[in-house]
């Protein structure tokens, strides 16, 4: 736990019977005004609302027209670009699309006189491509080729022209990897850059059959039968590659790469010196085709196997997958039993021969058309023509679905423009894109808002009953848009679950609306104009999510097509004027915000509801209405105990909880454990901001510059958090829903960055300021160094000196008409609890009064504490202080 020891003072209080009266006034005080808040109602007007959305099944259309490519083999788009596209020709060629709205094609590279094979039947040939994540600078690209001779499986760094963008220099060409190959099969060849800016490189075992070569088990050989993971940009601090003669000076090893220094493998001793430190996974047989998913990072491989098992498999750092002494999840025919040291990972998903021959890997869906492969692994294989989705809990099947059988793709890719499927058609020699068919299964959606029948009055968004309103502590930034919100639960039986501090549990059936408005003049509430109304209806797989658009209409809005659409508005600021495009969302969309791990109703939870609403004339705590209402399964903690969120605008809470609470309302979707975000730094409130990986946090890609961080004390150059917040455009955060910067929170993590964290110390670095060491006397957090009755870490949470015994922090008890005061000093930017038991063990509870709310404070101040009279005999106080 990351709270000091318990500081405690206690005094025995005389009760008085006024102090009775007291409370027996504030009791029929809430009586009455219980009795003014809304009673729950049943909502019978949902009706409309299917459980599940309607299902479409799918089919392919020639993507780029009747553009066709020969033996085309990987599709790719450089980094940051929506509106070119480049197709490998297995022969030898790069095309390009120069412009995907009016499709074109031209060659971009032209190595078909280095390159052997290239034909259908042949696996030899071009076979990978990918662009430098700077390639918007230093116009580099890498691709993957077998060369003609001596055969060669090679990898190679070109660059573009830099007087034309859609032509490489051919003459360009730097070898990075050149591993002679003894046969022409099971080559691997997909090239792909992953978050960390590194490059990895697909390898397959050299070819023939039943790992002829021995190269699968193998770390100190060749470069065959796995995954490498290699520097390009030879960063500081990263290590040469071990000497070999495939091997070049032209890239260098990532310092963590899982084998660095190994000495051992199935239980066979390893020189050092001799291990291929490029390995990132090995125990692969031929994995064709790898993709990255763009939003958790997970890296997919398609391994073809042999004659039993076609697999697809998560690879992780130091894998082992198990090839050659196994086939999928079984032993490979005739292998023999594994070396007793052997350990290998089981695919995500293996298959037999009834249904399909060879695996071809694909790409994980996180696109805007197709709402039904929302997060899925949409894959296929080539000896059976089957396409099919795949979605996972990370260790067990959650989903395998046939979508269509197509024979002929052996590869696939994504439309920059909105994340369509791509796929490389070998037997048609074009690019096919999948698309829904045109014949719905199950119930239509409302085709408009009033078909919905959520409103009793669509002009004065008047709900029906049973549907309530509600309001956050800190809302998502929503371009400016100004918003209304409602929830309901169809039946008074169905209740929710709170928890203070992770995600509630929410009945099927519930339903959150949300309306949006927009200001075309800035601060002048009659320009405000209907945008959109949202609803996301909870479902038991999960929710699905609906998008109404107003238009120009007042009294009614129109279902938005599933792929969703975007308007433009002139919004005046003041004497100027901007065009402002406003996005109305796709359903993939919300489901790609709407995660698990967020919670699913984003901001339904403690921390965002725990602040008074104003239910027709009776003010009142939102937890509090709820619970009297008999919306929660279970008894609720005092709203005053539990955490809120604070507003940017709230100065009297300090800078730093005001930054964590914009996080944890714009960024906890995805930025926390089990969240789809690949970075590393956590932005649940709850957690204490030296657990969460924020302060001098690193990024899963450091690539621009080593000194970049999740946030820098002092230094907002190099704070990449502010930077994605700050711009609108690839690399925006978060990633959806955005045109506009939101200024004021720019502002705010500004702020804190310099000078709020100008002094910031994590307890280690207090910790050799005060004692010299990490390690000296007396200086572990539990240790009490001075000897005055607070541990140093109480002393670091506090500001004390933790080396002078008379520095200590106070903290005192009186009585005044009744009530006891208790009084201590408040320190800037520390949470303080005060607690009350009748007994001096306990138990021990936070008093659930307004003073006591766990707000850290903006600056140090006194603070007083008053605690009404009870029946027992004598209380006793003690305070909790703790790390926001």
């Amino acid at each position: 736990m990351c709270f000091a020891r318990w500081t405690s003072f206690f005094d025995r209080m005389k009760k008085m019977f006024h102090g009775l009266l007291l409370i027996l006034s504030t009791t029929l005080l809430v009586a009455s005004t219980e009795a003014a808040l809304p009673s729950r109602a049943p909502n019978t007007s949902l009706t409309n609302l299917p459980a599940n959305p309607p299902t479409f099944g799918f089919v392919t259309t020639n993507a780029f027209g009747n553009i066709t490519f020969t033996n085309p083999v990987a599709i790719r788009t450089p980094p940051g670009e929506t509106n070119r596209l480049f197709v490998i020709e297995q022969g030898g060629r790069i095309a390009v699309i120069p412009n995907l709205a009016a499709p074109t094609r031209t060659t971009f590279l032209n190595i078909s006189s280095k390159i052997s094979g290239g034909v259908p039947s042949d696996e030899r040939g071009l076979l990978g491509l990918a662009f430098h994540p700077a390639y918007a600078t230093n116009r580099y690209f890498y691709v993957f080729y077998t060369t003609s001779g001596t055969l060669h499986d090679r990898l190679s760094r070109f660059t573009c022209s830099a007087a034309n963008s859609n032509t490489a220099d051919a003459a360009s060409e730097v070898i990075l990897i050149d591993q002679l190959d003894e046969a022409g099969n099971h080559n691997g060849g997909d090239l792909h850059f992953g978050p960390d800016g590194y490059l990895y490189v697909s390898l397959g075992d050299e070819g023939g059959g039943d790992d002829s070569f021995a190269n699968s088990q193998r770390l100190d050989k060749d470069f065959f039968s796995g995954v490498l993971r290699i520097d390009v940009d030879k960063r500081p601090g990263n290590l040469p590659p071990n000497s070999h003669p495939a091997s070049s000076s032209n890239y260098s090893i990532p310092i963590d790469n899982p084998f660095i220094g190994a000495t051992n493998l199935n239980g066979v001793t390893l020189n050092p010196a001799s291990v291929r430190t490029e390995f990132w996974a090995i125990g692969l047989r031929n994995p064709w085709r790898m993709s990255f998913d763009p939003m958790t990072g997970q890296l997919y491989v398609g391994d073809v196997g042999q004659n039993t098992r076609e697999e697809v498999d998560v690879i992780v750092k130091g894998g082992n997958y198990g090839w050659n002494y196994r086939e999928g999840k079984i032993q490979r025919p005739g292998s023999g039993a594994p070396p007793a040291a052997f350990s290998a990972i089981d695919p995500l998903l293996d298959y037999d021969r009834s249904t399909g021959s060879t695996v071809i890997g694909g790409v994980v869906y996180r696109g805007a058309q197709l709402a039904q492969l929302s997060g899925a692994y949409v894959f296929g294989d080539a000896g059976s023509g089957s396409i099919w989705m795949l979605r996972h809990s990370g260790t067990n099947i959650l989903q395998f679905q046939q979508l269509l059988t197509e024979f002929g793709v052996v590869a696939y890719g994504i439309d920059p423009r909105n994340g369509d499927i791509l796929m490389a058609n070998q037997s048609a020699d074009t690019i096919k894109r999948l698309v829904y068919n045109s014949s719905p299964t199950g119930t239509p959606l409302p085709a408009t808002l009033a078909d919905t029948h959520a409103f009793a009055d669509l002009v004065s968004l008047t709900p029906n009953d049973g549907i309530l309103p509600y309001d956050l502590n800190v809302p998502f930034w929503s371009d400016g848009a100004i918003k209304r919100r409602w929830f309901s639960v169809p039946n008074t039986n169905l209740t929710f679950t709170l928890n203070a501090d992770s995600n509630w549990a929410f009945p099927t059936g519930t339903v959150w609306i949300k309306h949006f408005d927009l200001e075309l003049t800035n601060g002048v509430p009659a320009s405000r104009k209907r945008l959109e109304t949202r609803l996301l209806v909870r479902n038991a797989g999960g929710v699905y999510g609906l998008t109404y658009r107003w238009g120009t209409n007042t009294t009614n809005a129109v279902l938005v097509p599933e792929g969703g659409t975007n308007e433009t508005f002139t919004v005046y600021d003041g004497a100027t004027s901007r065009v402002q495009t406003w996005h109305y969302p796709s359903r993939a969309e919300c489901l790609t915000c709407h995660t698990a791990a967020g919670g699913l109703g984003l901001g339904f939870n403690t921390a965002q509801l725990n602040r008074d609403f104003d239910y027709g004339g009776t003010v009142t705590n939102q937890l509090r209405a709820l619970s009297l209402a008999g919306y929660f399964s279970n008894n609720i903690p005092p709203p005053n105990t539990l955490r809120a969120l604070a507003h940017a605008t709230n100065a009297t809470v300090s800078l730093e909880y005001r930054v964590r609470s914009y996080l944890a309302a714009n960024c906890v979707q995805c930025h926390q454990p089990g969240g789809g975000a690949p970075g590393n730094w956590d932005a649940r409130i709850s957690n204490p901001l030296s657990l969460a990986g924020i302060v001098n946090g690193p990024l899963v890609n450091a690539t621009a510059d080593p000194a970049n961080r999740v946030i820098v004390p002092g230094d907002t150059a190099h704070s990449m958090l502010l930077s994605k917040i700050s711009r609108r455009g690839p690399g925006q955060m978060p990633p959806l829903a955005s045109t506009v910067p939101d200024t004021n929170a720019i502002a705010l993590v500004t702020a804190w960055i310099t000078p709020g964290l100008n002094n910031y110390q994590t307890y280690t670095q207090w910790q050799v300021a005060k004692f010299g060491s990490t390690n000296a006397p007396n200086s572990a957090v539990t240790d009490d160094f001075d000897g005055d009755g607070s541990s140093n870490y109480q002393e670091y949470l506090l500001g004390t000196n933790p080396l002078l015994a008379s520095d200590v922090w106070k903290l005192s008890l009186s009585t005044s008409n009744g009530l006891a005061q208790i009084r201590f000093s408040r320190i800037a930017n520390r949470g303080f609890e005060v607690q009350g038991a009748s007994n001096v063990t306990g138990p021990w509870q936070p008093l659930d009064l307004p003073a006591n709310r766990p707000l850290p404070s903006a600056v140090a101040s006194p603070a007083v504490v008053e605690d009404s009279a009870t029946n027992a005999p004598s209380k006793f106080f003690r305070v909790r202080v703790f790390e926001p």
